[in-house]
């Protein structure tokens, strides 16, 4: 991943988009893990910005694979989407918008693609767009959010209820007795274990204000 400043405009034609604020963008809660994400970013914290990317692929990919763009256009969307956050990141002035910024500034690039001269792909009916658009966009955003707030809390679980909370979600279903087996506990202590681990990760701070939020 490339630091902020190596990016440079390439002939994807970026448009300007604008300093980030709450105008363009959906509203969501500040979460004051990614405002410091954005000012670390701003100052030129590399790490600060991978993370970043790290955190949004997920929503940026979700939104083109709605509009059922190719894995190549796809592609070029994010890297767009990433080009045109890069060039106005000292331009943030409200770290807490720029979840909002990605999801809108994604969705009218994935239509710049879509109508390009010659292009045989989906469009989406333009009349539809504007009445389910910023639904539909805020349901991923939080879907997002919610991820990534998930991921946080997992990463700081120690590293045996880390493995326990990987079997329990795995896909095809892990048994108990080779859960058992693998993590050398007896099969009847996993459910209790279990209780344990989700109430760690209930007490996480990201998870607590996660919960407050949608309570509120």
């Amino acid at each position: 991943m490339a630091r902020p400043d190596e990016y440079r405009r390439s002939e994807h034609g970026c448009s300007g988009a604008g300093a980030l604020t709450r105008k363009d963008a959906i509203a969501v809660p500040g979460d004051p893990v990614v405002i410091d994400l954005v000012t670390r970013a701003r100052d030129g914290d590399k790490q600060a910005f991978d993370s970043l990317v790290e955190r949004y692929a997920p929503l940026i990919w979700s939104i083109c694979q709605r509009c059922r763009l190719s894995g190549a256009d796809a592609e070029d969307v994010g890297q767009s989407v990433w080009l045109q956050l890069v060039d106005h990141l000292d331009q943030i002035r409200d770290p807490a918008a720029l979840p909002g910024w990605l999801a809108t500034t994604t969705q009218r690039e994935c239509y710049r693609v879509l109508r390009q001269p010659g292009a045989a792909r989906y469009v989406p009916d333009v009349e539809d767009i504007a009445d389910k658009q910023a639904a539909t966009a805020e349901q991923e955003l939080l879907a997002a959010e919610r991820h990534a707030v998930l991921r946080e809390a997992v990463g700081d679980l120690p590293p045996f209820y880390q493995q326990l909370i990987g079997l329990l979600i795995a896909d095809p279903p892990v048994p108990y007795a080779e859960i058992s087996a693998r993590l050398g506990i007896a099969v009847g202590s996993i459910g209790p274990s279990r209780g344990r681990c989700l109430e760690k990760l209930r007490r996480h701070p990201a998870i607590a204000a996660m919960i407050t939020t949608c309570e509120s």
